[in-house]
């Protein structure tokens, strides 16, 4: 239920709708007025102990913790009502680990008629997070049925990038515990930004996921310190355009930044490959001389126990559309490897530039 005092400001956020003729029914929040604070009510909810149960707590307004807060339920920023807040938490902890689900969450909302609520331009910074923080649109994964059936149909990206949270900015956070995916960017997720932000600890899977469909997002002065089981730290599936550079990866053994496309996993078909990326000026710091690929562009080349799928049915549907990464004209430069060697780049691509990588 939207509340009166909210109407004006949501009204404004979502007074366009963008390409209508090319993306029917959805619903594209654009021009997001700045939040107001958070009442007293609101904090206390955010506030409250475990005790008193460990339900989500919905945030459409500013907030500042203190450094000395802990909060352990879940926090939630759905649809345009979220767009334009800042969420500062000053070193505050915001602890999943006690919680089920996600520990943040940026989602958009599906309204009749299928049209989608898109949440826009959130700061969310200083936070040390116990958990993990998803941004999604049509689907929480590539295997969502939303996700399934838009990738059936010509023009799958763009509804996807539509549909999805744009404009994040994550800023001066710590991520640590053993979080299946610290943070997860879902199909269409685009023009995130992730700076000055540290992981520790250890993860189940990737450190960090960019999924298909998605694109233009920023991951710039991060530090990498977890410890993936065996998978590698920063995957790129089917993302394009995206910048990630001066970053420093501490000892990935198992792999530091992998581009591919996981063609057909879920019956999804992967319509983006992972082409126009930028990786440069990253270290990549070894302690011991045996590793996976610091950089492999194209790292699956369609060889994946879920390519059944993609082998038949992407060229019948889609005129074309094959089971290779297609991870062409990427950038890898200047990109140092302390205790290695060039050799941990690879390129199993076409066109991609390398230069200056030692």
């Amino acid at each position: 239920m939207i509340k009166t005092g909210q109407r004006g400001r949501i009204a404004a956020r979502n007074a366009c709708l963008a390409l209508p003729y090319l993306v029917p029914l959805l619903l594209v929040a654009c021009g997001p007025a700045k939040a107001a604070s958070c009442s007293p009510k609101i904090m206390e909810k955010l506030r409250a102990p475990a005790s008193s149960g460990l339900k989500p707590v919905e945030i459409s307004c500013d907030v500042s913790l203190a450094q000395s807060d802990n909060i352990v339920r879940p926090v939630i920023f759905s649809g345009s009502r979220a767009s334009g807040v800042v969420f500062d938490c000053n070193g505050a902890t915001i602890d999943g680990s006690a919680a089920k689900g996600r520990t943040v969450l940026i989602r958009s909302r599906k309204l009749p008629q299928g049209k989608w609520d898109v949440p826009t331009d959130i700061t969310i910074r200083n936070c040390h997070i116990r958990g993990d923080l998803r941004i999604q649109g049509l689907g929480a994964n590539g295997q969502a049925e939303q996700v399934k059936a838009s990738s059936q149909h010509p023009g799958h990206t763009l509804r996807a990038q539509a549909a999805a949270p744009k404009r994040i900015l994550l800023d001066n956070l710590t991520f640590s515990g053993s979080a299946g995916v610290p943070l997860y960017l879902a199909p269409g997720v685009a023009d995130v930004t992730l700076q000055n932000s540290r992981f520790t600890g250890k993860a189940e899977s990737t450190v960090v996921y960019l999924d298909a469909e998605s694109a233009r997002n920023t991951i710039v002065g991060n530090v990498f310190a977890a410890s993936p089981k065996w998978r590698e730290v920063l995957a790129v599936d089917g993302s394009a355009n995206n910048r990630i550079e001066n970053n420093r990866f501490v000892n990935p053994l198992t792999g530091g930044i992998f581009l591919y496309r996981n063609c057909g996993e879920g019956g999804t078909i992967r319509h983006q490959p992972p082409k126009g990326n930028v990786v440069r000026a990253n270290t990549f710091e070894y302690k011991l001389p045996v590793a996976r690929p610091a950089v492999w562009i194209g790292s699956r080349q369609g060889v994946s126990v879920f390519n059944s799928y993609c082998l038949v049915q992407p060229k019948m549907l889609l005129g074309g559309l094959d089971h290779k990464d297609g991870a062409d004209d990427n950038t890898v430069v200047d990109n140092s490897l302390p205790g290695g060697s060039p050799n941990l780049i690879v390129n199993d691509g076409a066109r991609n530039r390398l230069a200056n990588n030692r």
